[in-house]
């Protein structure tokens, strides 16, 4: 607990409103705002219109070549730093709905967590951030520090127009930081700042051979199969010692720096107790590789799914006539998303020029060091609202467009998760604890309160 009587004020405010506080986030995320299937985003921005404007902030709902943006400031501590603080009000689909043990949007309470589709990922994270905000302005009348709210309708399509629109509004967002509430804790419940996340490379490889599928007996070994003219190429692309052997893949990756190294030297894993969570046998190849060099400092190169020939009961001697793969790469800081899809189009042409390759999106990476001079006082907030000092992570392990902030605005960017480790966001039942949602609050006042020390 921090010593601050202004901070502390505003903790009390946040401590005794739990109740309304925990009501409002239920009914915030009853709301649909499916992006990808464009279900609820309209009525969803024009409620945050309405709820920013009620707290006291200047909100705007402008639009984009897809769903809306909201924007909402208060700017009125000359002097002080500028933070712009990142979420997203969209949310995925529900399916599976028949894998909920309870309607995906009528928020449940059980064992003390709240289930309900968007409750993690992102909303109860954001609306934790609004509320410390409204905190602030409840206890004191203003806020410590210049706030930017940021709010995007399509993170979970990937994202493909907010880069243009931090462009075409980089004076009206100029801030001196970007802070996004998103992602869960460390797997051992510990608070953590994560100091960028990966890029991303989305594509997809078919391939048709014959006009149709064959037996497999008449054709077989005189049509070629598609199937396995993907399997060669795949093979050609990653080999079994984990290496990726696409040609140029890793020229332009940066190494980590002493102090991530020093960082990542001071996680926690047990690497045993994971296999044994998965019920698996073994990391994935490259063995010898540290565990959290793989999330933070290696690209990846996944298969996300093969679809081709038969694959009902029984069996079928059929030669197929196409076949499809779906990947993703995952970037590290110094690759370019273009420079590597083209450099995966010239490795297929080179090795299966009858192959298709179709983008299916991408992402920059982004980074920020762990030396920036903001990150004493976030450190200063976790343990401020927490009671605990957090896990510095180099970068994210997933992928979100702190990009547009770092490369874009120029601006040193972090990431604050709130939500508990199985918050099973994208899955059934995702859920946030009521403890994490409320040290989300804590949180975020006492990062307000802390850049306003600056």
């Amino acid at each position: 607990m921090t010593s601050s009587t202004p901070l502390n004020a505003v903790f009390g405010h946040i401590d005794e409103n739990r109740a309304p506080f925990l009501d409002r986030l239920i009914d915030y995320v009853r709301h649909p705002s499916i992006s990808a299937e464009n279900v609820g985003i309209a009525e969803v921005g024009a409620l945050l219109v309405e709820m920013l404007t009620d707290i006291g902030l200047q909100t705007s709902l402008i639009p984009t070549a897809g769903h809306p943006m909201v924007v909402a400031r208060w700017e009125k501590a000359p002097g002080k730093p500028t933070v712009l603080l990142y979420g997203h009000y969209d949310v995925q689909p529900a399916d599976p709905i028949d894998k909920w043990l309870s309607p995906p949007f009528e928020p449940t309470i059980r064992d003390r967590r709240l289930y309900a589709r968007g409750v993690g990922d992102n909303k109860g994270q954001h609306f934790a951030q609004i509320l410390a905000i409204e905190s602030h302005l409840k206890v004191h009348g203003a806020l410590p520090c210049n706030v930017i709210l940021l709010l995007e309708g399509e993170e979970e399509m990937g994202s493909p127009h907010i880069a243009d629109f931090v462009r075409a509004n980089k004076n009206s967002l100029k801030a001196d930081l970007a802070v996004t509430a998103d992602g869960p804790r460390h797997v051992g419940g510990a608070p953590v700042i994560k100091f960028g996340s990966r890029g991303e490379v989305s594509f997809e490889l078919r391939c048709r051979h014959a006009n149709s599928d064959l037996h497999s007996g008449n054709y077989g070994g005189v049509v070629p199969n598609p199937i396995w003219t993907l399997v060669h190429l795949l093979g050609t692309m990653k080999n079994a010692e984990g290496e990726i052997t696409i040609d140029g893949f890793h020229d332009d990756i940066e190494p980590p720096s002493q102090e991530d190294l020093i960082a990542v030297g001071r996680l926690p894993i047990d690497i045993e107790a994971l296999k044994r969570k998965l019920d698996i046998s073994r990391l994935d190849a490259p063995r010898e590789r540290p565990f959290y060099d793989r999330l933070c400092f290696q690209p990846t190169l996944t298969i996300n799914g093969f679809h081709g020939g038969y694959g009902g009961p029984g069996g079928k001697t059929v030669l197929p006539s196409e076949a499809t793969v779906k990947c993703d790469v995952r970037l590290v800081e110094g690759q370019d998303p273009k420079d590597i899809f083209d450099k995966i189009a010239a490795h297929v042409e080179n090795y299966a020029p009858d192959v298709q390759l179709i983008s299916q999106g991408d992402m920059y990476p982004s980074k920020t060091s762990i030396a920036s001079p903001f990150t004493a006082s976030l450190v200063r907030a976790f343990v401020a609202a927490q009671g605990e000092e957090p896990l510095l992570i180099p970068a994210g392990f997933g992928s979100l467009p702190g990009y547009v902030f770092t490369k874009i605005l120029g601006i040193p960017a972090f990431v604050t998760p709130y939500a508990n480790h199985d918050e099973a966001n994208h899955a059934p039942n995702e859920n946030l604890e009521l403890s994490c949602f409320y040290n989300g609050i804590r949180t975020g006042a006492a990062l307000l309160h802390e850049l306003g020390s600056i």
